[in-house]
């Protein structure tokens, strides 16, 4: 089959490997780009999926809070000069403001909430007309202590993130809230990694280390070590701590006598495609000369 363009730089944007490689990897695989980055990684080709951390759009994150209740709204604008308007970030604190105080459970009902005698999606529209470029209430994520520590953290308006602990201090809170900002952990512990990534991360342990030559025994020990420290990577209380790198999540956790029992993390523009543009080429193409 033909290998587009496109799935290369998609595969290279993942992976981290080399245009050859990813074009015998998506030969391999019949086009597949899922299938092609799972043999890049068997292969030792490629670390980690990269796809995930790709942040395309631009807008703000807000954070509202009060007690152990918190909320953070993503605001989205087509551009970073519209989200640095003065007028944007009115809006955005606004919107987080009444997503807190209305106890909106979802955009929708956030969209519909009362915001200076109107709605939500009123004032959106008003501000779309104001800045000229379109403006989107995207995502929210709430979190009520009921009891428990709750930590929030912005970074640069960029990432947000909200942990709920039991036990712990908001001190404690709020650090592991900047861990979750910096490190992006998609689990709390490797007991909550799903069975089928289990299964898939141990597959690809078996072909990093099958060729070894090493007797059977020997072999299981090296994909149960390869594993656990995959698994421990991939989650919150298995990261060294950014506060202190010389020990774990799971230790500070422990030391504190707390526990994780939920985190919420967003990023402008996560999970949205934005188009590039090619400057160069659009240049030659003016000029004739593609």
């Amino acid at each position: 089959m033909q290998i587009t363009a496109s799935q290369v730089k998609e595969l290279r944007e993942r992976s981290g490997a080399g245009m050859m490689e990813c074009k015998k990897a998506l030969a391999e695989n019949n086009g597949n780009v899922d299938e092609a980055m799972e043999w890049l990684r068997k292969t030792g080709l490629a670390k980690a999926d990269k796809k995930a951390g790709r942040v395309a759009a631009e807008g703000r994150i807000v954070l509202a809070s009060r007690g152990t209740d918190a909320v953070l709204v993503e605001i989205n604008s087509e551009t970073d000069f519209v989200a640095k308007d003065e007028n944007f970030m009115a809006f955005s604190e606004g919107v987080a403001d009444v997503a807190l105080k209305s106890g909106a459970s979802d955009i929708d009902a956030l969209k519909a909430a009362a915001m200076n005698g109107a709605t939500v999606e009123d004032a959106r529209q008003a501000l779309v007309a104001k800045v000229g470029e379109n403006v989107l209430v995207r995502r929210m994520a709430r979190i009520e202590g009921n009891g428990n520590t709750v930590g929030a953290y912005v970074h640069g308006g960029r990432i947000g993130v909200l942990v709920e602990l039991k036990g712990g201090s908001e001190e404690l809170a709020k650090g592991i809230a900047m861990h979750v900002a910096a490190m992006n952990p998609p689990y709390i512990s490797p007991d909550n990694v799903p069975a089928d990534i289990v299964a898939k991360e141990k597959d690809i342990a078996l072909a990093q280390v099958k060729e070894s030559g090493k007797p059977a025994e020997i072999l299981e020990k090296m994909i149960s070590g390869k594993l656990r420290k995959t698994l421990s990577e991939m989650s919150l209380t298995g990261q060294p701590y950014v506060m202190d790198t010389s020990v774990t999540v799971e230790q500070v956790l422990k030391k504190e006598g707390a526990e994780v029992k939920r985190f919420e993390r967003l990023a402008v523009g996560e999970g949205v495609e934005k188009k590039e543009d090619d400057f160069a080429a659009e240049v030659m193409k003016q000029a004739g000369l593609a």
